[in-house]
């Protein structure tokens, strides 16, 4: 169970949850504690280094002391300040500067505690590197928008030997597609619009963008449309039916 304390948009200061909660560390206590009672799960936290233009190491080195005090032991730390006036979400991802340094202290400072870092991990040097240092990564935007990314992550941190190729992910999602709509009806662009970059880096990837995200294609569509959207990839472009 993940309670996330890293979100700065205002509709999420609006409900006092998100970034603003790093304020409040005794709260954000209380809730790991409460969460811990409901359930046997694992807890871990979300946050920023810091809130504003507040780069005091002491702030988020409190924040973490007191939330593990609560029983978390895992925190999971976006690399940056949170600017809650002044920056949409989408800047706060890349106008607060990257200090790396701040988790490595942190984990220098509670070797007892599971300390993944986030923020700007988007390529396979970045990531080993930070891994000499801390727990774990968690990779974010990069993972969801080239997916592919994650086989060349997975054979250089655990398994050389591990090489699928992408047409085995096309018909392990076609078997999902089917089970799915089978058991709950879930229409097909529930999993097609979350894999759009799976082709990415491939000659008329476009195409199979195209494909997966068309309304009318989509509006009656089954788990062949995967298929369909793959086979496009390596069909002339005469031949591709609207």
């Amino acid at each position: 169970m993940n309670l996330n304390c890293g979100c700065p948009s205002e509709r999420v200061q609006k409900g006092a949850f998100g970034a603003c909660l790093m304020n409040e560390p005794g709260l954000v206590a209380e809730c790991v504690a409460a969460m811990r009672a409901a359930c046997t799960l694992p807890v871990s936290v979300k946050h920023r280094i810091g809130i504003d233009r507040n780069e005091d190491y002491g702030f988020v080195r409190n924040f973490i002391s007191t939330v593990a005090d609560a029983g978390s032991s895992i925190f999971i730390v976006h690399a940056r300040n949170a600017w809650l006036k002044g920056l949409s979400p989408k800047e706060n991802r890349e106008v607060p500067p990257l200090r790396y340094e701040v988790v490595h202290q942190l984990k220098c400072e509670f070797p007892h505690l599971e300390i993944l870092i986030n923020g700007g991990l988007a390529d396979t040097a970045t990531i080993t590197a930070q891994m000499q240092h801390l727990d774990g990564v968690m990779i974010g935007r990069e993972a969801y928008q080239n997916p592919w990314l994650l086989t060349e992550w997975e054979r250089v941190l655990y398994d050389p030997a591990w090489a699928p190729e992408r047409e085995q992910v096309i018909h392990a999602l076609m078997a999902y597609c089917k089970e799915e709509r089978e058991r709950y009806g879930t229409p097909v662009r529930a999993v097609a619009r979350h894999v759009l970059g799976l082709a990415n880096g491939l000659p008329r990837a476009k195409r199979f963008r195209q494909l997966l995200s068309d309304p009318a294609a989509l509006r009656e569509a089954d788990e062949h449309l995967l298929e369909r959207a793959w086979t496009a990839l390596a069909a002339p472009i005469d031949s591709i039916q609207a």
